[in-house]
């Protein structure tokens, strides 16, 4: 078992290079980059001093158009001079030596960026991830056991009509009822202006403060699969036959469950929960955006619209190794549950 997740350990860079190679070359095609953007500004703010001067040239007129050597100096400088072969490896070079580049955007290196909104994203899936599964697993295990009682029926009822309110739906909602009618919270951010002032204890009232809502938002959508989850797997191992007949040899109900049933019905959730280690850093940038929370999600999103090359590449990259470490962890918790399972 050890040789297979050295075997998946060893996997994850080349599986990383292609995703590398896809998604960087998908970036340089992209129309809108930043070199177009550049060129649209210098043009517009040619087209304000023509109009502001009084020349009457017209928009067309060819003094604003942009001569050879600008245009050239803008692709030496975001790097489009060269083949994508060859800007692929030297941006590969960069990431080797730990230098993900400059945001054309921010005017700022990429790594600082993530790393000053990595803890923000960090904190909310940290804590979405610790209650779900602290709420909807023992929930679970209570409705599987009252099924069809009145405790499974509300119960139900609570979840799916969380699960099908958009967070994002319920985040406006929140913000106008809780936040600007009642003043219950803040309309949004992260912390307070005097943070830094605080105590710690007064830093964690202010970062649950600000977090509440965001918090509801981000859990609706995940209670219920998880829930039912935990409560369908829980169902079919009650029903099966070694839970009754340890039933049948004087295993009291109670000890089935919690010693039989439960083991084997938690390696679905198991299997799930390496692909929640995304959730961690990526968020949803919707939920962000209303409760204004610069986070990592956020961060992706806008640089994906502005085609902001090395911001795309250095948050696609971290939520890949994410995602692949995930999976690792959830094989690895898969077979701490089931000692049957032995990967070869």
């Amino acid at each position: 078992m050890r040789a297979y997740f050295i075997r998946r350990l060893l996997l994850i860079p080349p599986t990383l290079l292609g995703i590398s190679i896809i998604v960087f070359g998908i970036t340089r095609l992209a129309p809108g980059g930043p070199l177009e953007r550049a060129i649209m500004e210098a043009q517009m703010a040619s087209a304000g001093g023509e109009l502001g001067s009084g020349g009457g040239s017209g928009i067309g007129g060819g003094s604003m158009a942009i001569s050879e050597e600008q245009i050239q100096a803008l692709k030496e400088y975001y790097g489009l001079d060269k083949p994508i072969w060859q800007a692929y490896l030297i941006w590969l070079g960069n990431i080797i030596r730990g230098d993900f580049g400059d945001s054309f955007r921010y005017s700022e290196p990429v790594w600082d960026l993530i790393r000053d909104r990595f803890p923000i994203s960090l904190f909310y899936g940290i804590t979405t991830l610790v209650i779900t599964y602290a709420v909807c697993l023992p929930l679970g295990i209570v409705k599987a056991i009252k099924h069809r009682t009145h405790i499974d029926n509300w119960t139900s009822i609570i979840v799916f009509a969380g699960y099908a309110i958009p967070g994002y739906a319920l985040g406006a909602i929140l913000l106008l009822f809780f936040a600007a009618r009642l003043e219950w919270f803040p309309m949004g951010g992260f912390t307070s202006y005097d943070f830094e002032d605080l105590s710690w204890a007064g830093k964690i009232l202010d970062l649950f403060h600000h977090g509440t809502l965001p918090l509801i938002c981000y859990l609706v959508g995940s209670f219920a699969v998880t829930t039912l989850l935990m409560k369908n797997n829980l169902m079919e191992n009650l029903a099966a036959d070694y839970v009754r007949t340890a039933v049948a040899k004087g295993v009291s109900f109670k000890q089935a469950v919690l010693k039989h049933a439960l083991r084997n019905s938690l390696i679905p959730v198991a299997t799930t929960f390496g692909q929640n280690i995304t959730l961690l850093v990526s968020g949803s940038f919707l939920i962000e955006t209303i409760f204004d929370i610069d986070g990592f999600g956020l961060l992706g999103f806008r640089a994906v619209l502005e085609v902001d090359f090395n911001v795309v590449m250095g948050t696609v990259m971290l939520s890949s190794f994410l995602l692949l470490f995930g999976n690792i962890l959830s094989d690895v918790l898969v077979a701490l549950i089931d000692p049957r399972i032995r990967f070869e």
